[in-house]
């Protein structure tokens, strides 16, 4: 299978860094023909004299433009084969209108952490979509992380949770190794103890039997210290700032 990349920013970069774990042959397009050439380089994978050069030797398009570059780009190429996007905001319906509406057309949303191998990655279809197409297109994204198949009306949810949260995540972990410095650490020794909790919290949770909540219970002994730190947190407003946090991101997903 090759697997044809247009645009190829540091989301595209980390994509393929995956897929060269896997068989398939990969080709990229880049913004000019030079800058093609330096990242094909830099990447070690083919590149394409043109967009349209690449689609006509292509199996499969991965579109790693962004939003707001899609119909200038895409206005005057013709595709013919199956179109993956990963940009926030554009509908299968609008990708259609932009390359053809008869052909399978797919959604994907990774998140920062492709560059880890690590992104959480939503996938949507519309019915153009085989199976067979579908497996392959799992098969792609877990090449650099997980995937979850979700409809296509919670996608800008989707892209609040996963898309958007590493930067809220990251501004947690910042105030926490700031309030560390407060106190005496040195930044860099708090940022370690920090992330290094962050890391091995979630991980208790993805793979432990208790959820959230019942971790809550059995950090906080009565009395204590963990349990005037959490009271703090909620008179704050933490739960409320986080959602609401949450729905302005779905709310400018939808209007991009």
């Amino acid at each position: 299978m090759r697997i044809g990349f247009i645009g190829v920013g540091k989301m595209a970069s980390a994509i393929i860094t995956g897929l060269k774990t896997t068989e398939h042959d990969l080709i990229i397009s880049g913004a000019s023909l030079a800058r093609s050439q330096e990242i094909a380089e830099q990447l070690n994978v083919s590149f394409a004299q043109s967009h349209q050069d690449l689609i006509d030797q292509s199996d499969i398009i991965i579109l790693g433009i962004k939003p707001q570059l899609f119909e200038a780009v895409l206005s005057p190429l013709t595709f013919k084969q199956p179109v993956i996007s990963m940009a926030a905001g554009i509908t299968l319906d609008r990708l259609g209108q932009l390359t053809n509406p008869e052909l399978p057309l797919i959604r994907i949303m990774p998140n920062i952490n492709a560059q880890l191998l690590a992104s959480t990655t939503a996938i949507s279809t519309n019915d153009k979509v085989t199976p067979d197409l579908l497996d392959l297109t799992k098969e792609i994204c877990n090449s650099f992380g997980t995937t979850f198949e979700i409809a296509e009306k919670d996608f800008d949810t989707f892209t609040a949770l996963a898309g958007s949260s590493p930067a809220y995540i990251a501004l947690f972990i910042e105030a926490l190794a700031k309030a560390g410095v407060k106190n005496g650490f040195p930044k860099s020794l708090a940022l370690n103890i920090v992330a290094q909790t962050v890391q091995s919290t979630a991980q208790t949770i993805w793979s432990g039997p208790d959820s959230p909540h019942e971790l809550i219970d059995k950090i906080c002994s009565p009395g204590g210290t963990t349990i005037a730190g959490l009271m703090e947190l909620e008179r704050l407003g933490l739960t409320h700032a986080t959602s609401s946090a949450i729905d302005k991101t779905i709310e400018k997903a939808k209007n991009l």
